[in-house]
């Protein structure tokens, strides 16, 4: 039967055939999403306990927060940006030229955490008072962001080592680790906010102690795990610095624009919650519940987006191309059915998950109607970590990234945002609505990319290939 006879369902159905993928994308996406699943329900957990205080601590943390949001998504630029380089060399067995990219991630990320941790030490309350112009909660968040700020620098390493380790394949011992540090971390949550086991409270300053001592055996726990598994990444010092100024010019181009397009994603993302803040704190302490169900609810995509962009950039870069297109395209068909089914289950359990939360009825009622927008913009927004996250950046294709993800958010999400929360004053749910725009039109433009395949490059030979290290 020929292509033209047959039915769209029967269609759909030889597209889906392949067991190879399904198999592939299982092994790949259920330990990252597992992972992310821990470390959001337990962050949830954790903003429950901190939920307890008061409006004024959950606006506290969550603002400072926000500053570890920025470290998070630069270091995840840098991480990732490294990872689509590192993919295609695994694709191409190049183990010489995947360990400098290890070593040269590892460096921009302790630079950018060593950036974050003197800004926050020496200016904590000025951070703060950025976004909120409330003084109990310039106080509470200054206070907590200066301790919480020694995690840093142990962060950046544990996320080098696993955005590097994923990208070849590796995805449960990075799930191991942190999953393990993260339960810690909710006990040290528990014990110290609450002083528990003869222990004083804390409160908010225990969270941040906690913090400290979860991210410092994390760092020191990844390392460790890598050399003894004897992963391909576990690297001598020389061979992780054995780059050169011309090597890091390779490699750098291409990268970025990642770190560029994190950079200014997630300013464009504080500016949201600088207007959410200063519409009021009732405002923000509901946004950061919505915040934490978000987290929640994208955690199947996150999955899903790392596992297409560590078998896509495999593919390419053993120069299966028509493979990884075909790969992504089956990708973003199962990410509306897993995005019906979540968005579903927020708009069930949201009323559940408020109830969690001791906090004023102006917070309900706005967290409510957020949490009713979140629900119904999932398959928008998880068809987006697809395209950007799992298809542009595996395939190279970093500059129309940094423009769909870095440039239409202050083109078009800030000044509606603004328009919407500081022109209009509006509730803060109508500017969330607003804010959503943005996401409609990436999707449009980001799926014109994916069908036009301009998306599509060999990053192995942008640098000096030695030959293949066979496999032992």
């Amino acid at each position: 039967m020929s292509r033209e006879t047959r039915g769209p369902f029967e269609r759909l159905a030889t597209f889906y055939r392949e067991r190879a993928y399904f198999a592939e994308l299982y092994r790949l996406a259920a330990p990252i999403a597992v992972q992310n699943l821990l470390a959001n329900s337990l962050s949830m957990v954790s903003s429950v306990m901190v939920g307890q205080l008061g409006d004024a601590p959950i606006a506290a943390v969550g603002l400072s927060g926000q500053v570890f949001f920025l470290l998070v998504l630069l270091l995840f630029g840098i991480g990732s940006g490294s990872a689509m380089f590192t993919a295609q060399l695994w694709g191409n067995r190049d183990l010489v030229n995947l360990r400098k990219v290890l070593g040269l991630c590892l460096v921009l990320g302790l630079v950018a955490a060593g950036l974050f941790f003197v800004l926050c030490e020496i200016y904590p309350s000025q951070i703060i008072g950025i976004f909120s112009d409330d003084p109990q909660v310039i106080l509470l968040g200054g206070s907590f962001l200066r301790v919480f700020a020694w995690s840093f620098l142990f962060f950046s390493i544990s996320t080098g080592f696993g955005s590097i380790l994923r990208s070849v394949g590796e995805v449960r011992l990075p799930m191991m680790v942190s999953t393990s540090v993260l339960v810690l971390n909710l006990a040290l949550n528990y014990v110290l906010i609450f002083g528990k086991l003869g222990l004083p409270a804390l409160g908010i300053q225990g969270a941040a102690i906690a913090a400290i001592i979860s991210r410092l055996l994390e760092c020191v726990a990844m390392v460790v795990a890598t050399y003894r598994a004897r992963s391909p990444i576990a690297a001598k010092l020389n061979e992780l610095l054995g780059f050169d100024a011309h090597f890091v010019g390779k490699v750098f181009r291409p990268v970025l624009p990642v770190i560029l397009n994190e950079l200014f994603w997630s300013l464009g993302v504080t500016a949201y919650t600088f207007v959410y803040a200063h519409i009021g704190t009732s405002s923000i302490a509901a946004m950061n519940i919505v915040s934490a169900v978000d987290n929640l609810a994208l955690v199947p995509f996150l999955g899903l987006s790392g596992a297409i962009a560590i078998m896509a950039g495999n593919k390419i870069g053993a120069g299966e191309k028509e493979a990884a297109y075909r790969d992504v395209g089956r990708t973003l068909g199962l990410t509306v059915a897993f995005a019906l089914l979540i968005g579903g289950i927020v708009l069930a359990f949201k009323g559940t998950v408020i109830g969690l939360y001791n906090i004023t009825p102006d917070v309900v009622l706005y967290a409510d109607r957020a949490l009713l927008i979140l629900g119904l913009w999932i398959v928008v927004r998880s068809q987006n970590m697809i395209l950007i996250v799992g298809t542009l950046r595996s395939g190279g294709d970093t500059r129309y990234s940094l423009f769909l993800d870095g440039v239409i958010i202050w083109i078009l999400g800030v000044p509606m945002a603004v328009l919407g929360g500081l022109v209009l004053h509006l509730p803060v749910y109508w500017v969330y609505l607003m804010v959503m725009s943005e996401e409609l039109t990436k999707c449009i433009l980001g799926l014109r990319r994916y069908f036009s395949r301009k998306w599509i490059h060999d990053l192995v030979q942008t640098i000096s290939i030695l030959p293949p290290i066979p496999d032992v």
